[in-house]
């Protein structure tokens, strides 16, 4: 693995999620990721399915497709890939994370390939699989465009590259930050820094700079009434992006 001074993983970054690493699956710290897990993976499923020409009503429809979670946390997305049929890497630089996500794949009777590794050091054996996912990565890193460029090329050509993070509105701040971390409680305060978040259209030109074309975005919104996310035309917290690597 790549020391972080030579990547784009901030040290201060995955210390907070070290902190927690103990509450992926079903801690309250983790909520917010739960709720939105069932709607990042519809989302998945449906483009891949799409995309590679799969039946989402299949048992294994991603069978035959090699899937990379980058920034794999605890393998809350990781698992449901390896369930689909996929063969699946994750990779964290929290030594913590990988250790809680290995030993809940065995438990669940999963084969992932998990390791304690950064997007730059896949990028630098020439690493390629059909799906990259990177979903809540780019509002913790060192450098956005750095970051996307070595996420950019683990996508096969015809692959697909799927993302979701926060933009950089008062209304992300006012929500994301002051609600959910200081008035709910459901994230640590300090969990994310304001500064940080990534405006779509920044994400958009990174995404384009590493050769990927931009296929689809959304905004995810919560609704307190029913306490569940769902897809929405609002970008303006939470959204989702979706570039594919041209076929040759």
């Amino acid at each position: 693995m790549m020391q972080a001074g030579s990547s784009t993983i901030d040290p201060k970054e995955v210390a907070k999620f070290e902190q927690s690493a103990q509450d992926w699956w079903g801690g309250i710290k983790n909520s917010p990721l739960h709720k939105l897990n069932p709607v990042r993976l519809d989302y998945i499923v449906r483009h891949v399915c799409e995309q590679f020409d799969r039946d989402p009503r299949a048992p294994k429809p991603f069978t035959g497709l090699d899937i990379v979670d980058v920034g794999c946390g605890g393998g809350l997305l990781a698992e449901p890939m390896a369930r689909l049929g996929a063969k699946v890497t994750g990779i964290d630089p929290s030594p913590a994370n990988i250790e809680v996500s290995t030993g809940h794949a065995a438990e669940s009777g999963l084969v992932i390939d998990y390791r304690c590794a950064a997007a730059e050091d896949l990028a630098s054996e020439r690493a390629l699989f059909d799906v990259v996912l990177s979903m809540e990565v780019v509002e913790h890193v060192t450098d956005v465009e750095a970051y996307i460029a070595a996420a950019a090329a683990l996508v096969k050509p015809g692959g697909l590259m799927f993302l979701a993070t926060l933009n950089r509105t008062m209304k992300s701040f006012a929500l994301a930050i002051v609600g959910v971390e200081y008035v709910l409680g459901w994230l640590p305060r300090g969990t994310h820094e304001h500064h940080r978040f990534v405006k779509p259209r920044e994400l958009a030109d990174a995404l384009m700079a590493g050769g990927l074309t931009i296929k689809d975005e959304t905004g995810v919104v919560y609704n307190p009434l029913t306490d569940r996310m769902r897809l929405s035309r609002d970008m303006d917290v939470n959204y989702m992006m979706l570039a594919e690597r041209p076929a040759r």
